[in-house]
């Protein structure tokens, strides 16, 4: 594991990308390696800038990351990128597109890119991008982009990974209103109002602007809203402008710790919560509480009285959550 770690913190990319698919496998028999892997990484973490860039299907968010890549490049920053894309609900299968559209920067040496499946998350972004982000912090990138898949109001789960969220819209794309309805606004640090070359995209600007002044004093951060055009890169060092003056806002402001502590505080709920519902579904399999079952259906026993001895069963049981 050691040789791993150092691999990885030399930014190794055949050791990066093993990490990530090993963080990605469901396989009980990969969940111990996965764990060390991690908890080895840890302390080499807590140092890459986290940007999500999110938005509907069709937005074109990868286009956008590509010409951001390129531009952030130039200022001489490494980049690894976390595309997550829509897992089928049928083939279960993902459709890894976002690569090829990023193919000039497959060769760059401070570039490193990985398509993951979103496996049926909420919000669109797996649960292993989180732990993928953590590899590429290891690994020394500057920075992180993670692009998600643009789900509608599930999209609030980026929230909980990245430091910074813009939030791609793009004209014709519905009435801004609804975007605003369906809580998206409350994780949007900057709005790009892209493919701004359309007609209706001054319109959309005028729309978020009047809407956000609606806010104007609820925040000490106001977003901005600025405009772009992302097949031929109009608008993009206006954009890093932008997210680099949220960034210094945070560090600025003490938010940029606060944020991070309350994340992680969060990740740690949610695992618990995982291994715990797991376990339950585990012990509720034994006979005897097969045998409760009855006693509830037959209304020989209430409800919170099975519940209750389910939960001693669990807690009282012994054995690791």
């Amino acid at each position: 594991m050691e040789s791993w770690v150092e691999a990885i913190r030399r930014g190794e990319r055949r050791r990066i990308a093993r990490a990530i698919s090993l963080i990605e496998s469901a396989r009980e028999e990969d969940r111990s390696d996965k764990e060390a892997l991690l908890e080895a990484l840890y302390p080499h973490t807590g140092n890459a800038w986290l940007v999500g860039i999110t938005g509907s299907p069709g937005a074109g968010k990868s286009s956008l990351v590509d010409q951001l890549v390129q531009h952030v490049r130039q200022a001489g920053w490494t980049v690894g990128i976390l595309a997550v894309d829509p897992t089928s609900p049928f083939t279960g299968g993902a459709l890894l597109g976002d690569r090829v559209r990023m193919t000039r920067h497959a060769l760059d040496d401070g570039v490193f890119i990985r398509s993951m499946g979103s496996r049926g998350s909420l919000g669109g972004l797996a649960r292993a991008a989180k732990e993928a982000a953590r590899v590429l912090d290891a690994a020394g990138f500057d920075l992180v982009l993670v692009e998600t898949v643009g789900v509608g109001q599930s999209e609030i789960d980026v929230m909980h990974t990245v430091d910074t969220v813009a939030l791609v819209l793009t004209p014709g794309s519905g009435d801004a209103v609804q975007v605003f309805k369906a809580g998206i606004m409350e994780i949007a640090d900057v709005f790009v109002v892209n493919k701004a070359d359309l007609q209706g995209a001054q319109k959309l600007l005028r729309e978020v602007e009047d809407l956000l002044h609606v806010i104007e004093g609820q925040s000490s951060w106001l977003p901005p809203v600025l405009t772009t055009v992302s097949k031929n890169g109009q608008g993009i060092g206006c954009l890093w402008q932008e997210l680099c003056r949220h960034r210094d806002f945070l560090k600025q402001s003490g938010e940029w710790e606060a944020q991070r502590q309350y994340r992680l505080l969060q990740e740690v709920r949610e695992m618990l919560e995982s291994r715990l519902r797991m376990r339950l579904l585990e012990r509720m399999a034994a006979p005897d509480l097969q045998t409760d079952l009855e006693q509830v259906r037959e209304r020989k026993m209430a409800p919170h009285q099975a519940v209750n001895k389910w939960l001693d069963t669990v807690f009282k049981g012994g054995g690791s959550v």
